[in-house]
């Protein structure tokens, strides 16, 4: 038995007026509970979640509260109208109208919150000191969107009762002749998903890719852009950087050295003895720099010749270069104390007469 014959049983009242006051009764129902709802997501679940760390929580239920509140009340027209018997015969109307807006509120509900994720990754990336492409993240919540917008208009027209087999194969056959003929610009476009999320590297790095090095300024959803050594701006397709080896010395926090020193072939046996013991002491001194070992490697054509590794703990190339400078005249310095002279390429012709 539905409420309005309730009613009018009761009341003794005509079955017009049960049914007004039975929609009544289902629609004041319907808002109470979601007057309730609303209440309960602002006075108990916002200061639960304003308690937490994140944010992210925060504003998930601030972005979602109004449209819960709306899907309710769709809930209490629908099932208030579907009493009245004037209304019977536009009872498919009805359910087709409710159907739809379902899916609207369901498509408008996800995109909010889509857009909160997004908002919050950048929020958070940016507290962390990490640069961020907003053109990108742009990008990715128009994607995002146009897919779910996409489904919920394939909802819809399989609500309208129209044959979706046609469309999809139309789609599919479209979207393959969109593909080729544009995808140079899609496989730039993934590539620029795929640097921004897997971060090879980021904006104000040095890098080296084939035979170009330079600071990267700008990382584009076609395209990154390069400050080269020489001065110069490289643009380059993020298809190919992706697919290119990528050498990243703002990662680089500790830098191996390997260089060769050569002295006078008629340099003495204690003099050679010394020059490890030297060399350590000139790099031991240094600042940054680590020592690692020296060694007498080989008798070279035109001198005796030592192999030196050490470590430098900073990956600047500027720094870098001074700490070599600096260990290059200590060891002149000491090689001018001791007297082991370093030889010039040279030979020595021999005339019979």
């Amino acid at each position: 038995m539905s409420l309005a014959e309730i009613i009018s049983q009761f009341f003794q009242i005509g079955p017009l007026v049960s049914e007004t006051l039975a929609f009544v009764i289902i629609l004041g129902i319907t808002l109470l509970v979601a007057w309730i709802g609303h209440s309960i997501f602002k006075r108990y679940l916002l200061k639960w979640t304003g308690q937490t760390h994140s944010k992210l929580d925060d504003a998930i239920l601030h972005n979602i509260r109004a449209p819960i509140f709306f899907f309710a009340l769709l809930f209490g027209v629908y099932y208030g109208l579907a009493g009245v018997s004037l209304l019977q015969d536009y009872s498919q109307i009805f359910a087709l109208i409710f159907t739809i807006s379902e899916i609207l509120v369901v498509t408008f509900i996800i995109t909010r919150v889509t857009n909160v994720f997004i908002s919050w990754y950048r929020q958070e990336r940016i507290k962390r000191g990490k640069n961020v492409s907003n053109h990108l993240l742009l990008i990715l919540k128009k994607v995002v969107q146009g897919l779910v917008f996409s489904v919920a208009i394939l909802a819809v027209l399989g609500v309208l009762g129209i044959d979706l087999s046609a469309i999809v194969v139309g789609l599919g056959v479209g979207g393959i002749a969109i593909a080729l003929a544009i995808q140079n610009i899609l496989s730039d476009m993934f590539s620029a998903f795929s640097v921004y999320f897997d971060r090879p590297f980021e904006i104000g790095d040095f890098i080296v890719v084939g035979d170009h090095s330079g600071t990267v300024k700008k990382v584009g959803i076609r395209s990154t852009r390069i400050k080269l050594l020489q001065g110069e701006e490289l643009v380059i397709s993020n298809s190919e950087i992706v697919s290119s080896p990528v050498r990243n010395f703002k990662k680089l926090k500790r830098r191996r050295i390997l260089f060769n020193l050569r002295v006078d072939n008629d340099t003495s046996i204690d003099k050679l003895k010394k020059i490890p013991v030297l060399i350590e002491k000139v790099i031991g001194e240094t600042k940054l720099a680590k020592f690692d070992r020296v060694h007498f490697r080989e008798f070279g054509t035109f001198g005796l010749d030592f192999e030196i590794v050490y470590f430098t703990n900073t990956g600047d190339y500027k720094k870098y270069m001074d700490i070599q400078q600096k260990i290059n005249y200590g060891i002149l310095e000491e090689f001018e104390k001791e007297k082991i002279k370093m030889p010039y390429p040279t030979q020595k012709v021999l005339l019979k007469k």
